[in-house]
Parts: structure tokens; C-alpha cells; sequence
């Protein structure tokens, strides 16, 4: 029996060390996959006030305060992301990109230059921004009957 002593503690060790990298592991997972899901929702977000919002007709550019609404920067739901990780792009029936305000066919958001950090120092990837893209097609453009809208 004395040559047994300190046996619960190595299976501890051994047990706890592989249920602790499982649970850290789902955690990760988790975030990642929070982290997408996000990416996704900012993208959608983005195409759809770019639709309906008010936009710079002379350089066919989104409005400032559009894009900080549509990215969600300021609630600070994830780390690193900012305004210029939404790129906003109105475009032609064709998809190319429109050159004036009546060429305007579709709108697309795309989450770009996005890299998520990992909880555990070194590990990052960049998320591939071609998947996370809304294409839609335009609608008021901001303009109604009587005046513009604003989407701040």
C-alpha cells in the first residue's frame, strides 16, 4: 500500500489536464463561431442600410455615420473590428462598380482585413472575406419625396 501513495494525484493531473483542453478547446470553438455568426450580421446590416440610407452621390460613397452604425463598432462586441473592416460597394446590374448615382443597382458589404484573436497568446487567423459578403439590391437610396434620409 505505501508504494500506492500519491497515485489519485497523478490521475488527477493526467484527467484534469486533458478535461481542462476540452473545455478551453469548446470555449474557443465557441468564440469562433460567436465571431462569425457576428462578421455575418454586421455584413447583412451593412448591405441593408446601404439600401435604404442616404449616400454621398458625387463619389458614390456611403455616408460616415452609416457605416458606424451598420458595423456595430461602437458597442464593442468584438475585438479589433472597426469601420474599415466593412467595405460598402454600389454597383451595376452587371457587378461592376457604378460610376454615378443612377447606375446604382446592388449593394454590397463585405467584412474585410478581419483577423480573430484567440484567448491563447500566438494563435490568430484571418477570417476569408470573400464568404462573408451581402450583395442586395438597391432600394430608396435615402432619397424620398421630399427630402433625404439620414441613418446616423
Amino acid at each position: 500500500m505505501k508504494h500506492q501513495s500519491g497515485l489519485y494525484a497523478v490521475e488527477f493531473a493526467i484527467v484534469g489536464s486533458v478535461f481542462f483542453l476540452i473545455l478551453f478547446a469548446c470555449i474557443e470553438i465557441a468564440r469562433a463561431l460567436y465571431t462569425w455568426n457576428l462578421l455575418t450580421e454586421i455584413s447583412r446590416r451593412g448591405a441593408r442600410l446601404a439600401s435604404v440610407c442616404h449616400i454621398d452621390q458625387a463619389n458614390v460613397q456611403p455616408l460616415t455615420g452609416m457605416v458606424s452604425s451598420a458595423s456595430l463598432s461602437s458597442a464593442g462586441l468584438l475585438p479589433n473590428f472597426s469601420d474599415a473592416n466593412l467595405q460598402i460597394s454600389y454597383l451595376t446590374l452587371t457587378g461592376a462598380p457604378a460610376t454615378s448615382f443612377e447606375q446604382i443597382r446592388l449593394v454590397r458589404a463585405e467584412i474585410i482585413n478581419y483577423t480573430h484573436q484567440f484567448l491563447i497568446p500566438g494563435l490568430s487567423f484571418s477570417i476569408n472575406s470573400n464568404n462573408l459578403s451581402t450583395t442586395l439590391p438597391r432600394e430608396s437610396l435615402g432619397v424620398t419625396r421630399f427630402t433625404f434620409t439620414t441613418c446616423t
